[in-house]
């Protein structure tokens, strides 16, 4: 697989990773709706500003609550459109922003070591996030999350250093 992986071609990340971080922006506006409702109940018991402001208020942060929340189903699909990363005998390229574009490169070279790691959400997708130390100080730490969990191994392996894989 890595001989295959180490062509060139500019790739999307596995189409898991839309449903993976929607359900991330299912958990995340539960806990800010619950935030929200505690804070209410706080408010209501301390603030002396009358039934109606209070109405008004609670009106308020549901719609900003609801809105967040379509925000974080809609925008994994739009984040994922940009989302891209190719692999070749010289190293890692990856591609990504909607708004604000970036392109960051791992020379082989450069690369100290690397990780695989998998959360809970992740391993039920079936997705890894490979994460690349390199030698510097900007872009030290390099990730790139939304991998199939083989594919992010089989890149891992791709960017050690030869001598290691030989003596593996």
């Amino acid at each position: 697989m890595t001989t295959d992986l180490a062509d060139g071609v500019e790739r999307s990340l596995d189409p898991r990773y839309i449903e993976l971080q929607q359900q991330v922006g299912w958990i995340t506006a539960g806990v800010l709706a619950l935030v929200a409702a505690v804070g209410l109940v706080v408010l209501l018991m301390v603030w002396d500003a009358g039934f109606p402001v209070f109405l008004l208020v609670a009106a308020g942060v549901v719609i900003a609550v609801a809105a967040l929340t379509w925000f974080f189903q809609r925008w994994p699909a739009i984040d994922y459109r940009y989302a891209r990363y190719r692999v070749d005998q010289a190293g890692l390229e990856i591609r990504g922003g909607v708004y604000f574009r970036h392109v960051i490169n791992v020379p082989r070279s450069r690369v100290q070591h690397t990780d695989v790691s998998q959360g809970p959400l992740e391993r039920r997708f079936g997705l890894a996030t490979l994460a690349i130390h390199t030698a510097g100080t900007e872009h030290a730490r390099v990730e790139l999350s939304g991998l199939p969990h083989e594919v992010a191994v089989a890149i891992r392996d791709h960017l050690l250093p030869r001598d290691l894989v030989d003596a593996i």
